[in-house]
């Protein structure tokens, strides 16, 4: 909360640089992304993907396996599930077909994350640089249906790259407004990562792997399956993101409304919620409250570019007093250093006794 605080100060300061009112700047914020039950539902439908993205980084790197592919596998997850949705018959039952389409985005995710976690588990390849290359991969190809070729996930009908409109029986039904059900979805599967962490096997040894990879292959836990295994469902998290925002949200795969660096937020958010699972959830809505008040406050004049720089700083103000959470620091004076004690009259005159 201090941290807050001290990033709040900071950006009244900034504000008051550009010329803008701080308390007006904040009052608008607040108005426009959490007063009001419009502006709420707005905040939470925008933090539904960040809360996946986020657990998605968060599961992986407690395991110290730094999966930096969400954006990648959020992209997959979106083509599968779209694609799952335009091809069902419409006589399905509702459930069934959403369902599908949410399951279709996780099984892709999973999938694409394994590209990276195999050669990671069994050859030792730097996770990092074949996830991140992976981002760029799913990108390429995302684009490529809609804007490169006449593909399924295309509309003929339509002169400028559009992708088809999903059918009504695969779109996620709303609870209230433009807030839907995905939400519920994201906050369920938060609490059943933290159950699974903290109260199972797989948790255990996850968190083993954690504090240390030689200590947990001289107790007998399989590191390379481990690996695969905590990447699968990195990817799948990443996956059901992609789905949700595409049954929820755009109705299409749709690669503008897409790409927006959902996946790479998510790894921020992970990072700020200390890697907790139930603490990505709060730390992804206070990132969407502040999202979404950018264009109000560019109402009152405030640049866009200043909005991001007060995200900046409230994530680099609460990433820094983590270290006073887990270090103590001291100030304190130097020892003096201690006198050379005066020579015996006998050591002096360069006598000594046998």
């Amino acid at each position: 909360m201090l941290s807050l605080v001290v990033a709040l100060g900071l950006g009244a300061a900034i504000l008051a640089v550009t010329g803008a009112d701080p308390l007006e700047a904040y009052r608008t914020m607040f108005d426009a992304s959490l007063n009001g039950t419009a502006a709420i539902e707005r905040t939470l439908t925008y933090a539904t993907p960040l809360i996946l993205t986020g657990l998605a980084a968060a599961v992986s790197f407690r395991m110290r396996t730094y999966n930096i592919g969400a954006e990648g596998q959020l992209f997959m997850g979106a083509i599968a599930a779209s694609g799952v949705a335009l091809a069902l018959p419409a006589d399905l039952p509702t459930p069934l077909i959403l369902l599908a389409v949410i399951g279709a985005g996780a099984v892709a995710g999973a999938v694409w994350a394994g590209f990276a976690a195999i050669p990671k588990a069994l050859l030792g390849t730097d996770e990092i640089i074949t996830t991140l290359m992976l981002n760029f991969v799913a990108l390429a190809f995302m684009n490529y249906l809609i804007f490169g070729s006449m593909s399924f996930w295309r509309d003929p009908d339509r002169p400028v790259p559009q992708g088809k409109q999903i059918p009504d029986h695969a779109v996620l039904p709303a609870i209230s407004g433009r807030l839907h059900i995905g939400f519920a979805i994201a906050v369920v599967l938060a609490v059943v990562l933290w159950l699974l962490l903290r109260n199972t096997t797989f948790g255990f040894r996850l968190r083993t792997i954690g504090d240390s990879h030689r200590a947990a292959t001289y107790a007998g836990i399989g590191v390379p399956a481990a690996t695969i295994a905590v990447m699968s469902i990195s990817g799948a998290l990443a996956g059901v993101a992609g789905a949700i925002e595409v049954s929820g949200v755009t109705d299409r795969l749709d690669p503008k409304a897409l790409a927006i660096e959902l996946g790479y937020t998510g790894i921020v958010i992970a990072a700020v919620a200390r890697l907790h699972p139930l603490g990505v959830v709060p730390v992804a809505a206070l990132l969407a409250a502040i999202t979404t008040a950018g264009g109000s406050m560019q109402s009152i004049g405030v640049q866009v570019e200043v909005v991001v720089l007060l995200q900046g700083l409230i994530f680099l103000a609460v990433t820094a007093g983590e270290f006073f959470v887990t270090n103590r620091l001291e100030l304190r004076r130097p020892a003096a250093a201690p006198q050379a004690s005066p020579p015996t009259p006998a050591t002096a005159a360069g006598g000594g006794g046998s």
